[in-house]
Order: structure tokens, then C-alpha cells, then sequence
């Protein structure tokens, strides 16, 4: 099977990002590099000169464009979300293309990452389909998918993620939902397989849309008890100094308002 890793990056500077990634050569791996805002910027030439790496340049704004764009130019058997400051080896790209060898009944699969920010993963794998471990929460760049199965028709959802004008967080939530809503086979794995340096945008100062996208997320995933856990999310965020408390709980209940009455999630499109 072959392995694309499609990575989103923005700005002038996005292509340096990524050849400063120092990406592997991996037998069967292509990178499909989708360079947002890019503002007319050269290709690096660590980058022009490699045969497994193809830039796609893009001027609609968005991560969620960013990554459907990169989607739109794949053509490998799986494709693994990516960002442009994580650390890859060809081991870790070689294990991803395994686990979907092994598993033909697999559509979607999501694994682990390492640096400062690492989450606390469960110590076994499981599905997605039955009742997550405690604090289990996923993050875009563990996640990979089948493509030549239904999986391969998910889109990220533009309303949702960094640039969006409605919600700034939220687009790999809404992406899982809808394959599980799909009735997809998704299935964590406790293999690490990359690393990632700083913060992810979860973890900082979240601002008013960011506390939307996330009330509305919870809307979606938990649909007869959303209130009281956006009112937990809330207290979370204020104890850890994301945001104050009242402006948690009021924008978290305002995203989950629209998510209510103002739009359609696409397993239901």
C-alpha cells in the first residue's frame, strides 16, 4: 500500500516550514504539501528537488480548505493528516502503512504523538465506536485514513477550523463524526507516530470562536446531555487559564445554539 501525508501550511514562509521538517524517504510515502497564502513565494529548493513531494499551491483562506485541498490531490492508498512542524521517521510512516495491511475491514485510524504538549493516551487500543476512555480526545495529525474505502469521501468541514468565520476549532471533530455517524470502522492504535514540538491550538487561550466551535462540537457529540458537559468544559477551561468562566460557558452555549437551529451537520447533508 502507498502512504500520502498531506500536510497543511500557510503563509510566505509555509513552504520553508515544511522542508525544515527534513522529511523522511520512505518506501511507498509521497507528501502532498497544500501552501495556503503562500503570497507568490518560491518553492525551497530542499523541496523542488524531491520526487516524493508534490506543492499545491492555494488562495482560498481556511485550514479546512487547506486540507481539502490536499485531499483533492492525493492519489495514495492512505492519507495521514498533517501539520508543518511535526517530526516524521520512516519507521513511524512504515508502522501507519502496516496497521492498514493488517486490517483490511479498516477505514480510519487514529494513533499517538510525542513532545511537550503530548496528550495521556489509554494504554490499549479500541473503537471508536464503543465508550472512549476517560479524557480520550483526538488531535487532526494522529489521523489517517482508507481511501480507496468510504472514508476516502470525507471532506473536512469548511465552517469549522482555523480561519473559518463561523467556528476556529473543531474541523477533526466533525471529521471523526461524521465517519462514525457513517458507520465507518475507526479504531485507535497506541503507536506513536510522530512528534510535535510546542502547543497544538487546544491547548491555548481560547477565544470567543474558538469557545463556540467547541460548545458545538459537544452539541454534536453528545446530544441529550451537552449542557451540563459544556458547563464542565467551561469550569475546565477557566481552572486551566484558557478562558474566563463566564465567557466559556456563554460562548460555548452559543455555538451549540447554532450548531441547533443553524446548521445541518454532513452526515445528515
Amino acid at each position: 500500500m502507498t502512504l500520502d501525508v498531506l500536510i497543511s501550511t500557510c503563509g510566505p514562509g509555509g513552504a520553508e516550514r515544511v522542508a525544515a521538517m527534513e522529511l523522511p524517504h520512505a518506501q511507498g510515502v509521497r507528501y502532498v504539501v497544500s501552501w495556503q497564502g503562500h503570497g507568490g513565494a518560491p518553492v525551497p529548493p530542499q523541496l523542488a528537488g524531491r520526487t516524493d513531494t508534490d506543492l499545491f499551491r492555494l488562495d482560498t483562506p481556511g485550514l479546512s480548505n487547506n486540507r481539502n485541498n490536499a485531499i483533492a490531490h492525493s492519489h495514495g492508498d492512505i492519507r495521514l493528516t498533517a501539520d508543518d512542524d511535526l517530526h516524521y521517521t520512516a519507521e513511524q510512516l512504515a508502522m501507519i502503512i502496516e496497521v492498514f495491511e493488517r486490517n483490511p475491514e479498516l477505514d480510519m485510524a487514529t494513533f499517538m504523538y510525542e513532545g511537550p504538549d503530548a496528550k495521556r493516551y489509554p494504554p490499549h487500543g479500541f473503537r471508536l465506536t464503543d465508550r472512549w476512555p476517560k479524557g480520550y480526545f483526538i488531535t487532526s495529525f494522529e489521523t489517517a485514513v482508507r481511501a480507496s474505502g468510504p472514508a476516502g469521501s470525507l471532506r473536512y468541514d469548511t465552517r469549522f477550523g482555523l480561519g473559518s468565520d463561523m467556528f476556529t476549532i473543531g474541523e477533526d471533530d466533525m471529521f471523526l463524526l461524521e465517519a462514525l455517524h457513517r458507520g465507518m470502522d475507526v479504531r485507535f492504535y497506541p503507536i506513536v507516530i510522530t512528534r510535535h514540538e510546542g502547543l497544538t491550538t487546544g491547548l491555548r487561550h481560547m477565544a470567543p470562536q474558538a469557545l463556540a466551535g467547541s460548545g458545538a462540537v459537544i452539541r454534536y457529540m453528545h446530544p441529550l446531555t451537552f449542557v451540563p458537559r459544556i458547563a464542565l468544559k467551561a469550569f475546565r477551561l477557566w481552572r486551566a487559564g484558557q478562558a474566563g468562566l463566564l465567557p466559556a460557558l456563554y460562548h460555548g452555549l452559543r455555538g451549540a445554539a447554532i450548531a441547533t437551529f443553524s446548521i445541518t451537520p454532513p452526515w445528515k447533508e
